[in-house]
């Protein structure tokens, strides 16, 4: 199993999974060069995809997608709503085209939709299963519901948004009502709210998490890291084993390889 994190945060999202030679892009929200220069730079080419997931339709989550798509012919899986809201949906071929309505397989994988509260038309997040693996991905979701909480239980791994520090964004340059819109119930998770489930839900012996589309006037992945890390020991969690913490960035690639 690989996990290759192209890019997360605010200005753009991509995340690479490979179980069992089974390739998958998680979003296309940086362009097409940069996705081609990242999958490069871990021994894959993007004709070699086996397809792309798309979360919601907002742009740092499709940015790359028309290129991407029309030069590697690649199938893309998204909600009729969410296709609906994607420009570029007329310029792309019509077998590329894949509408999600509930589990499916891709490749050696079996794909589980849930739902998420953001404010998009129908927006997603993803269990991933192989074998006896599950691994998770959550952003973009501005409250876990219990869906969210059932997708993360006895995961071995989770992409999992950890957007904001509640002070950095009250006392920051955002206008008030961008700032109401993070804090809603359809914007984006605080640190402590990531902190929260993670120490609400039960695990495995070990679990992977990589803290995801941190906001970079809100946030950095120091404070992001050092919050969820402390209160996560405060309810008596062993960050060296029970849950292990990796930060993200929006220029530079994260991995994890798990033989």
């Amino acid at each position: 199993m690989q996990l290759h994190i192209l890019a997360s945060g605010s200005s753009g999202n991509a995340v690479f999974f490979e179980f069992g030679g089974t390739k998958i892009l998680v979003d296309a929200g940086i362009s097409t060069r940069r996705i081609e220069r990242g999958l490069a730079a871990i021994g894959v080419g993007a004709a070699e995809l086996d397809g792309i997931l798309i979360t919601h339709e907002h742009i740092d989550h499709i940015q790359g997608l028309d290129v991407l798509v029309r030069r590697y012919k690649l199938p893309v899986y998204a909600r009729p709503a969410t296709w609906s809201g994607i420009a570029c949906r007329d310029k792309l071929p019509g077998e590329c085209i894949k509408y999600i309505e509930g589990n499916f397989s891709l490749g050696a994988v079996e794909v589980e939709p849930f739902k998420i509260s953001h404010d998009a038309a129908d927006p997603l997040g993803f269990c991933l299963y192989y074998q006896q693996q599950k691994w998770v991905m959550a952003t973009d979701l501005g409250v876990v519901t219990r869906e969210v909480e059932q997708a993360l239980s006895h995961a071995d791994g989770a992409v999992l948004e950890s957007n904001h520090d509640p002070e950095m964004l009250r006392t920051g340059p955002y206008p008030q009502m961008l700032k109401q819109r993070i804090r809603s119930t359809q914007g984006h998770l605080s640190n402590y709210d990531t902190a929260k489930v993670l120490a609400s839900i039960p695990r495995l012996e070990s679990m992977q998490v990589f803290l995801a589309h941190l906001s970079q006037q809100n946030n950095h992945p120091r404070l992001a890291m050092q919050t969820v890390g402390e209160i996560l020991l405060k309810n008596g969690c062993d960050l060296k084993r029970e849950v292990v913490l990796h930060p993200t960035f929006p220029d530079r690639t994260v991995s994890f390889v798990k033989k």
